[in-house]
């Protein structure tokens, strides 16, 4: 038995032919890769910024930053620059280990990410021939998806080691909604795995070249935009930072560079899920459907990087559309529509998926009847989703039937009287005048005091 496991090689030691591409380029190569993905991402952050500022200005009909540079390019710029000369403070309820590593660990992964997002074909790089890749893997996406969650732990540890409530709140807060919603995201890049076949990005690529998988897994698209919006903590989901509630969420104690960090792992967190969804959905670095018709050089050389970067931009601009439109979510009705909406809608459509798949092999079934079959199941699994709702609302009438507490939930804010405020005068005060009498005092007294 020993000698035949010997000789039959082990699944996870073959060669894949796809990826064999991938680990020969020499170590200059790889650093100068490396140093330009960085570069690129940082320049990114100082546009996104910038970009946003203008877009939100002009939507509210107003003129954005257009002093520093050319129509205000170097407002970002100048604003790093004072965040970095700004006073560090550190609170001295903090545990300062942990509160200095936390932006840390937040803004790393989501540089690392971008190790294997795919930015176009191989091309001659400096009299090497190379594709425009960092590096793949089969699971490249399983990978991206490990490394996303890694920055939880920076929010959650920054919100905790401040020493502060709000920044604590802030903290659960986010890791809350950040778990939740990556259970849904997970769940809408299954589909994306079964009609593709692999899990490694350029194969996912190369497998949309006749029509991108947003449109023939459309509701895998439009969970995986919603998700990706809930994960970034934007509006309308920015609820870990919820001003009016939470001051500014889990970095409410934190300045210059360290709070530059967070900004910076935002930021770029937001252009890495625009990249996840252009490479699973989009086509990644292809141009767009009728281009490569016209101009047969269009998917070669250098020019995909400009289809990849064009897209990415349609999702920042969605990011930026939504925050200037749409108000902010309740907490309850942001995780209900989570796990209660989301997460049975990607379970019945992995469902879906994976019988039209297997079908579409085996070819022993009508689609056309397959297709409505699954059209009434997920009408069904939505319309379930909303029993019940009446019922919850008529609770709190129940609630105001029972008597009522005065001094139930007195912190920090004592409740209001069962009826309503109290109207009218206030109640007269007694007071000992002297040892044989006492002294009553009005509410009309004591707005006169020469009154006697």
């Amino acid at each position: 038995m020993g000698t035949v496991m010997s000789i039959l090689p082990l699944a996870a030691d073959l060669p894949d032919p796809d990826l064999a591409q991938f680990g020969q380029d020499p170590w200059w190569v790889i650093l100068l890769k490396a140093v330009l993905i960085f570069l690129v991402l940082v320049l990114l952050t100082l546009f996104n910024i910038w970009f946003e500022r203008r877009v939100v200005a002009r939507m509210q009909h107003r003129v954005g930053p257009n002093v520093h540079g050319p129509f205000g390019l170097l407002q970002s710029l100048a604003d790093g620059v004072k965040l970095a000369l700004k006073e560090d403070i550190i609170p001295k309820a903090a545990d300062k280990v942990v509160f200095l590593l936390a932006p840390v660990i937040a803004v790393v992964p989501a540089f690392v990410t971008w190790a294997v997002i795919p930015f176009g074909p191989e091309v001659n790089f400096f009299g090497h021939q190379t594709p425009l890749q960092l590096t793949d893997m089969p699971v490249a996406v399983l990978f991206m998806l490990a490394i996303a969650s890694i920055g939880i732990y920076g929010i959650v540890l920054g919100g905790w080691s401040s020493g502060s409530t709000y920044s604590l709140l802030g903290g659960l807060r986010s890791s809350a909604q950040m778990i939740s919603y990556e259970v849904a995201m997970g769940l809408a890049l299954v589909a994306v795995f079964l009609y593709a076949g692999s899990m490694s990005t350029s194969e996912i690529v190369a497998a949309q070249d006749d029509l991108w998988f947003g449109l023939i897994l459309l509701p895998s698209f439009v969970i995986y935009v919603i998700s990706m919006v809930g994960e970034t903590n934007r509006a309308p989901f920015d609820l870990p930072e919820a001003e009016g509630e939470l001051v500014g969420g889990f970095h409410t104690e934190y300045s210059s560079l360290k709070f530059a960090l967070f900004f910076l792992a935002e930021y770029i967190n937001l252009a890495t899920v625009s990249a996840i969804a252009t490479t699973l959905f989009l086509g990644g670095w292809a141009a767009p459907w009728g281009i490569e018709n016209v101009w047969e050089g269009a998917n070669s050389g250098y020019w995909p990087v400009l289809w990849f970067f064009g897209k990415v931009f349609c999702f920042i601009f969605l990011f930026v559309w939504l925050r200037g439109s749409l108000p902010r979510m309740r907490y309850d009705q942001f995780m209900a529509l989570g796990w209660k909406v989301l997460i049975p809608v990607s379970l019945a459509w992995i469902v879906a998926v994976a019988t039209i798949r297997v079908i579409s092999l085996e070819g022993n079934i009508d689609r056309t009847y397959l297709v409505a079959a699954i059209a009434v199941l997920l009408v069904l699994t939505v319309g379930l989703m909303f029993v019940g709702e009446k019922e919850t609302e008529e609770e709190p009438a129940e609630v105001r039937e029972e008597p009522h507490d005065a001094f139930a939930g007195g912190y920090p804010v004592p409740p209001m009287p069962a009826g309503g405020a109290v109207r009218g005068a206030a109640a007269p005060l007694t007071f000992a005048h002297s040892p044989g009498g006492r002294t009553t005092v009005t509410a009309a007294a004591e707005e006169n005091p020469d009154h006697e």
